[in-house]
């Protein structure tokens, strides 16, 4: 079944999505004998999500991962989830950069959230972003364990640094956060540093769903456009404009509009088809930026970003970004 890549799904999750309500700091812990050994959080880790607040009192043991992010933030963390959801559009599931550990359970979301499966696994404690989108799915799986859901309101990415962060405090491993942060801003700080051609440029990232519209990210705040913005970056004007317009953070449009795709670096899904389907937006071949036409599994990765797609995808798109920087202004 074709899906719009996260923009209908590129329609996840908002700009700090996850706030830690004063359990950022203090994170250290120590054992609750009352709760089997369990260690209690020095700091309630508080976090606010669409149907109100979930506050974590001790440290997780059997971690439900619902949604891409989730599970790689807590893969760098050091956290092997008892549950983890997958993506049926991966190639045979597998997303590229994970190693998911054995005796873990894989859970499909291609009929919804599996709440039956996801409780079956006895979690003490349950994360997801945009998949959990209705209050009773919600209700289900917090009947069972603390969960957190997708953010408060609006339709943009969360920013992984947030994630991680998150993560932290309900770990108590701050620092542990902090590290995994760091090393990825170093991998991101180096290709600033290689290709410093870049600053300036402007940058899109959208995708054309074949047979319908195209999805185009609009709000240069949005989680999938720091990256960008942080190799120097600007998003495209044009659609920096559409979406104040329509108030979307991710504007969709016709096939009609290429106008928006003429960024100096475009990246570009064509989301149920191939490169023939092209054809279909009037002038696409005529673009006069790079034009970066990827495979799902680096698109996915830059649009909902985490400390482990993130020096993925910047390996994969290596080559358009030192053409980008080496070409003249679009």
């Amino acid at each position: 079944m074709r899906r719009s890549v996260c923009f209908s799904r590129f329609v996840s999750v908002v700009l700090g999505a996850l706030l830690v309500a004063g359990g950022l700091s203090g994170c250290g812990s120590e054992q609750d004998p009352a709760a089997g050994g369990a260690q209690r959080l020095e700091s309630p880790a508080t976090v606010k999500h669409r149907f109100g607040s979930t506050t974590i009192d001790r440290v997780p043991k059997r971690v439900v991962t619902i949604d891409l992010q989730w599970t790689d933030t807590m893969l760098a963390m050091g956290v092997k989830p008892v549950g983890y959801t997958v993506d049926s559009l991966m190639p045979k599931s597998r997303v590229p950069w994970q190693a998911l550990p054995a005796g873990s359970t894989a859970l499909p979301l291609d009929d919804g959230v599996p709440v039956e499966q996801i409780i079956a696994l006895n979690p003490d404690l349950i994360v997801g972003s945009f998949s959990i989108t209705d209050k009773e799915t919600y209700e289900l799986l917090s009947a069972r364990a603390p969960t957190i859901a997708g953010p408060p309101s609006g339709d943009a990415v969360t920013p992984w640094q947030d994630l991680v962060r998150t993560a932290g405090a309900i770990l108590a491993e701050k620092d542990k956060a902090e590290q995994v942060i760091d090393s990825v801003a170093k991998a991101v700080s180096g290709a600033a540093r290689e290709f410093p051609g870049l600053k300036g440029k402007t940058f899109s990232l959208a995708q054309y769903v074949v047979g319908d519209s195209m999805y185009i990210v609009a709000n240069e705040k949005d989680g999938s456009s720091l990256l960008f913005r942080r190799l120097g970056m600007t998003l495209y004007p044009r659609v920096l404009r559409e979406g104040r317009r329509t108030g979307k953070t991710r504007v969709n449009v016709s096939t009609e509009r290429a106008d928006l795709l003429r960024a100096d670096l475009l990246t570009f899904l064509v989301n149920g088809g191939d490169k023939s389907d092209l054809t279909d937006i009037p002038e696409f071949d005529q673009l006069p930026g790079t034009v970066a036409v990827l495979d799902y599994p680096t698109v996915v990765g830059l649009n909902t970003p985490s400390p482990l797609s993130i020096p993925y995808a910047l390996d994969q798109i290596r080559p358009y970004l030192k053409d980008a920087a080496n070409k003249a202004g679009a």
